[in-house]
């Protein structure tokens, strides 16, 4: 008799699932676990990093999803809040479990109760794959046998393989594990309202991806995509891969059916090129580790600005002296969305015009964004600080000029309030001396 258990994490889906595939053809019964954390975070930067209540929603409504997909194929999703290590040492222990299946995460965090666990229970097959990337990660150390140093090198590479296709479907899981433990119990579905933007689950994932490729919105996606408001302006899957509730192939395998159809352009490419960059940060949080949260980065050097709890609280709501910025936190504080021109403002903002450290920026990202993923987020927080994987040093942004480029007529501005704001940054001066309202 062999048992398997299937370990959820930011794979909230049952199509295009390798290891769920895997599992229907390997083993006699068949335990599906999620858990909401790996190991518990004591940095100091974890305070700011508490998901928020749009996230702990968008989650609820994806388990609800993948709750209802299991049981059609005769399995129950069981859930636990406690890290993920503490409830998988302790099904490894009670249980006569045989196979782990598992898809590699880029967080370190989750890489390391994954190899803790390895060595604990070497005598239990891990089986582990890349559902959460387009190409596998053994795939991106081709130079040298070394993780590229910028994109570039990993774009021109990559982008001359083929990706596989989607997994199989599956029709059934093998039967389910009996067991009773504490603090491991069935999800119950929760009935959630509508989100401001972004319903959670895989119905909803798949939903968007076959409205958005029925529409000629991919022609015209390398144009639009800098916009900072509107739904129709970018692809809008951002929120549902970084939940897994839809796959990097499943939307290559759209894209190809779309140029095939309607033909191939700059933009049809461009969505291929960002699941590039998804991918290259993917690979880098595996070969870098912990270095993605470090204060110097990748580099080891170059890392500048420090803490100011008032200035930092201010960017954080939307406060600052610059309305663009204003206005995108805001949209992120209400929405749980930012473009991806936004971030790249606020980020520019937070470390060259506030002096504060970027990864306080990085930690609050983590608690509002609804497409948060550890790997893109801290990766890309590092590229704009250049202390990460940008040649050219870091990205120092005119704020007023992007907000003339992008926001001509302040639409964007005046729809989050940008223009009102605290117009003194700092309540106190370099001296420590309270500043007058009138000064």
């Amino acid at each position: 008799m062999s048992i398997g258990l299937i370990w959820f994490g930011n794979d909230l889906r049952t199509a295009d699932q390798t290891m769920m595939w895997h599992a229907s053809q390997e083993v006699d019964q068949l335990i599906c676990v999620f858990c909401d954390s790996s190991l518990a975070d004591t940095s100091p930067l974890s305070a700011y990093a508490t998901p928020s209540t749009l996230r702990k929603v968008f989650l609820r409504q994806g388990l609800n999803d993948l709750s209802k997909s299991l049981s059609e194929l005769g399995q129950t999703l069981f859930v636990s809040s406690l890290p993920a290590h503490h409830v998988i040492t302790t099904l490894l222990n009670e249980l006569p479990i045989t196979h782990v299946y598992r898809n590699l995460h880029p967080g370190w965090y989750e890489q390391k109760a994954l190899d803790d666990l390895k060595e604990a229970f070497s005598d239990v097959q891990f089986r582990l794959f890349s559902g959460l990337q387009l190409f596998s990660p053994s795939h991106t150390t081709f130079i040298g046998n070394q993780f590229p140093d910028t994109f570039s090198k990993f774009r021109k590479h990559m982008e001359r393989l083929e990706v596989s296709p989607p997994a199989p479907e599956i029709n059934r899981l093998p039967a389910i594990a009996p067991f009773v433990l504490p603090n491991i119990s069935p999800w119950k579905v929760i009935q959630e309202q509508e989100a401001p933007l972004f319903n959670g689950g895989e119905l909803a994932a798949l939903t968007q991806l076959s409205d958005y490729f029925a529409t000629p919105l991919p022609s015209t996606y390398k144009e639009t995509r800098n916009a900072f408001d509107g739904w129709e302006n970018s692809t809008k899957f951002s929120a549902w891969l970084a939940q897994g509730s839809i796959s990097p192939k499943q939307i290559k395998a759209c894209l190809d059916v779309y140029e095939r159809d309607h033909g191939a352009n700059d933009s049809t490419y461009w969505i291929f090129f960002e699941l590039l960059w998804r991918d290259y940060f993917h690979g880098y949080g595996l070969h870098y580790g912990r270095q993605l949260f470090a204060r110097q980065g990748i580099r080891g050097q170059g890392a500048q600005g420090s803490f100011y709890p008032e200035r930092f609280k201010k960017w954080c709501q939307g406060n600052t002296p610059y309305p663009i910025v204003n206005a995108c936190m805001r949209q992120l504080n209400q929405t749980g969305y930012m473009s991806n021109r936004g971030r790249q403002l606020v980020a520019s903002c937070l470390i060259y015009d506030l002096g504060i450290d970027w990864r306080y920026g990085a930690a609050y990202f983590e608690s509002q964004l609804l497409d948060y993923d550890v790997a893109s987020n801290w990766g890309n927080w590092q590229y704009i600080a250049g202390v990460g994987a940008d040649p050219r040093g870091g990205r120092h942004f005119n704020l007023d000029k992007q907000a003339r480029t992008y926001d001509p007529e302040q639409r964007f501005i005046q729809t989050w309030g940008g223009n009102d704001f605290d117009k003194n940054l700092d309540s106190v001066d370099a001296a420590d001396w309270p500043i007058s309202p009138t000064s």
